[in-house]
């Protein structure tokens, strides 16, 4: 299940965003490991889990651009553009990374490339080729996606065109900005991942009461 949280202000910058998603991400991870400690117990029983869950976090979370972290899975011998995503070998490879450099499991990974990003994201004002985007890990795994969305309706449409969309086919997406939109961004939590990477259960659908796969629709 993701949930999808929106921040609407006139902030100067989209970090003001991150700040509070990256309070909200350890508030979790000190709550739950703090608070639930008799749910843990009986999950760990069920899964017969052998390691207690941990989490590693800095006091101030490691964020890292998406330049340095190509960089860093280049120079560890790994094939990585700074302007392609990342499969999920390489996800995993840079978890490993920011571990051994920071000591950290959770961390941000910022300014992804904007070829890789839905239209309405924000391209970075400085290069273009990447944008307000990001994803929150814990040991190389996506936990969280999100970004600063484009509010100005002309600018949306010039995106719209740059991505070879015809804009007339979300000309009322469009021109519900006309009303006036601050600036805003957000993100989706994906809460079964989060609780499978906290407990350290070995599958996704394990923490999903009806989980969903493209060979499962029911129940």
């Amino acid at each position: 299940m993701y949930v999808y949280l929106q921040y609407f202000d006139l902030f100067k910058h989209y970090h003001v965003v991150l700040v509070i998603l990256d309070q909200l991400m350890k508030f979790i991870f000190k709550n739950t490991l703090e608070t639930c400690q008799e749910e843990i117990d009986f999950i760990r029983k069920q899964f017969d889990l052998k390691m207690p869950p941990t989490i590693e976090w800095t006091e101030e979370t490691v964020i890292v651009d998406f330049r340095d972290g190509a960089k860093w899975l280049q120079e560890a011998g790994y094939k990585q553009s700074e302007v392609e995503d990342l499969n999920t070998e390489n996800e995993r490879a840079l978890g490993k990374i920011v571990k051994e450099k920071f000591h950290t499991d959770f961390y941000i990974l910022d300014k992804f490339p904007g070829s890789i990003r839905p239209f309405y994201t924000m391209p970075d004002v400085d290069d273009n080729r990447f944008s307000n985007s990001y994803d929150m890990f814990i040991r190389g795994e996506e936990i969280c996606s999100g970004a600063q969305r484009i509010h100005d309706p002309e600018y949306l449409k010039e995106r719209i065109v740059a991505k070879g969309i015809n804009p007339d086919t979300l000309k009322d997406y469009i021109d519900a900005f006309r009303y006036g939109c601050p600036p805003h961004a957000g993100a989706g939590l994906g809460l079964e991942r989060i609780v499978m990477l906290m407990l350290g259960i070995e599958d996704c659908r394990q923490c999903c009461l009806f989980p969903r796969t493209p060979e499962r629709l029911t129940p």
